[in-house]
């Protein structure tokens, strides 16, 4: 059966519990463990809002539609090409990037996404305390603009997804299957909600495209796209960390090319049709779930319309923003550092970052963070598809993974030749930031990344000495 691995030597410094290879009895995830994962971490709020920040950006709903549909098609491939190492040896992304970068070298590209992913973090959970926080101001009021409230609901929101990562990760699964399909429900019944308040599909869907030119719309479509896939760039990099439990790679391959474009398209479809019937109902395009619940005075919607966003919000915090970085804080130190210790420096670094500034608009939103931190990823995800398909044919040797003297310990644990195109990858993704001329550049930031490093890692791993390849695994 492929993916059974022989016994790897215990060497504290790479190796610990949540790092080891999946065992063959506990991969039991099936195609619709994938496809609840992706419904339960696509239907949440920012997924909402990324959504609705396009219809404020200026697109119809067509327009906005399209581009979603059209970015995570392209993600899915990179999400699909890196997920086939997990189902195949078992191994989390900090193990599987060892084979690119080394075995210390892997710690560099594991704490970028790690530190995306804290950031991820902050932000759920500052979404999450607000919806606790305007659930209150429907049952109570008076706890209206009392910030002090506010706080209390955020940190208690944060202990609550502590609690659950305590659990393991077999408790993530109960709560996504259990989860998607209440959330479906609960997305469909605010849906239809907002259908009857604006008076039709037609009233709902009537906002215009605010571009008068194709220049004009080229030029916000080509970053949004970019921010598109930028939303599941982090994850189309640990997916390992979840395809490590697939039945096989027939579950994880389908169960993901439906789950992922199905389920982000229908979902962002609520947020655009939602955010367009604002501008009928209220005049404006409000791109808040949060804030366009305050709306309506009718509180009994409102609480159970907060409530599904509540969940939704610690199903995608959980799924897609602990498992990882807990991994990969796990990473750096095995010997001291479990799945469950890099989970509360998750939470403490998420929090340090700030997220109320991150999400202060849909501007800094998508044109900042999104894109930003895609041109930090996409050199990532550039450099393990090439060498894992193009350099090494699938083909690793699990056991040298562990060890610090295996075939992946290059210079002293790190290969500088991904160091080195990282570097470059970044550079020529990020450059256009403070080279006006050349912004074009950071728009396409992702896809810059990921070929430039892609390239040179490759050019470099030729002129190198041959890559050892593993022999086939059955």
């Amino acid at each position: 059966m492929s993916g059974i691995v022989r016994d790897v030597p215990r060497d504290p410094r790479l190796y610990n519990e949540d790092l080891a290879p999946t065992p063959p009895e506990r991969r039991t995830w099936s195609t619709y463990n994938y496809i609840a994962l992706w419904f339960s971490m696509s239907m949440e709020v920012t997924t909402y809002m990324l959504a609705s920040s396009l219809i404020a950006g200026g697109m119809n709903w067509k327009q906005a539609v399209g581009t979603i549909l059209l970015g995570n098609l392209i993600v899915l491939l990179p999400m699909i090409l890196n997920a086939h190492a997990g189902a195949k040896y078992g191994i989390p992304f900090p193990v599987f990037v060892r084979a690119s970068f080394g075995t210390r070298g892997a710690n560099i590209p594991a704490i970028l996404r790690a530190l995306v992913a804290c950031g991820w973090f902050g932000i759920q959970s500052w979404l999450g305390g607000q919806a606790i926080f305007a659930m209150l101001n429907v049952l109570w009021p008076q706890t209206a603009n009392q910030p002090g409230v506010l706080w209390a609901c955020f940190l208690g929101f944060w202990l609550l997804n502590m609690v659950i990562v305590w659990r393991g990760v077999e408790s993530i699964r109960f709560l996504q299957s259990f989860s998607a399909p209440f959330m479906l429900i609960m997305s469909l019944t605010l849906l239809f909600w907002m259908l009857h308040k604006a008076g039709g599909f037609g009233p709902m869907l009537s906002t215009s495209s605010q571009f008068h030119s194709t220049g004009a719309f080229l030029k916000f479509f080509f970053p949004s796209l970019t921010a598109m896939v930028g939303y599941w760039a982090t994850l189309s990099l640990n997916i390992p960390d979840f395809t490590r439990y697939a039945k096989n790679q027939d579950a994880q391959i389908v169960g993901q090319a439906f789950g992922l474009p199905v389920a982000m398209t229908l979902y962002s479809f609520i947020g655009i049709a939602c955010t367009s019937a604002s501008v009928t109902i209220f005049g404006e395009p409000i791109w808040s779930p949060i804030t366009l619940l305050g709306r309506f005075h009718q509180p009994f919607v409102a609480f159970h319309a907060l409530i599904a966003l509540l969940v939704a919000t610690l199903n995608v915090n959980i799924g897609a923003n602990v498992v990882s970085p807990s991994n990969d804080f796990a990473n750096l130190a095995p010997r001291y550092i479990s799945f469950r210790t890099g989970g509360l420096i998750t939470g403490f670094l998420g929090f340090a970052m700030m997220p109320w500034k991150l999400m202060s608009t849909f501007g800094s939103y998508i044109f900042g963070w999104l894109i930003g931190y895609s041109g930090l990823l996409g050199p990532v995800a550039g450099i393990m598809i090439a060498d894992y398909f193009m350099l090494r044919r699938t083909r690793l040797d699990t056991d040298s993974l562990y060890r610090p003297d295996g075939v992946y310990k290059y210079s002293s644990g790190i290969n500088f030749r991904a160091i080195v195109a990282l570097i470059v990858g970044v550079f020529v993704a990020l450059v256009g930031l403070a080279v006006p001329s050349v912004r074009f550049l950071y728009d396409y930031a992702w896809f810059v990344g990921f070929f430039i490093a892609g390239a040179v890692y490759l050019a470099l791993m030729k002129v190198a000495a041959p890559v050892v390849l593993a022999e086939p695994v059955e």
